[in-house]
C-alpha cells in the first residue's frame, strides 16, 4: 500500500459498495497506531456519510475529505 508524508497506510475500497467500505475500515484502522493516519479511497458515495459517522462513533478524527471526480478520499487519524 501506498504511503506518503501525510499518512502512515492507506486503505483503497474502490468498487466496494456499502457495506463493505466500512467494515474494511474498521479492520484497517486497528492495524494503524494510535494517532497514525489512514488514508481511505473509495468510489461509493455512501461513504461520504458513513466514514463520518464512523470516525465520530468510534472517536477517531476525521482529518480531511474530498472528492475527486468519481472517487472519495478520506484521511482519519486513529483515537485511543
Amino acid at each position: 500500500m501506498a504511503e506518503t508524508a501525510d499518512q502512515d497506510a492507506e486503505l483503497d475500497a474502490r468498487g466496494l459498495m456499502c457495506p463493505e467500505p466500512v467494515m474494511m475500515l474498521h479492520n484497517r484502522i486497528a492495524d494503524v497506531p494510535v494517532g497514525g493516519v489512514l488514508r481511505v479511497l473509495a468510489t461509493d458515495p455512501s461513504t461520504t456519510r458513513d466514514i463520518p459517522r464512523f470516525c465520530q462513533f468510534l472517536n477517531h478524527e476525521l482529518l480531511r475529505q474530498e472528492q475527486a471526480e468519481d472517487q472519495y478520499l478520506f484521511w482519519i487519524r486513529r483515537g485511543a
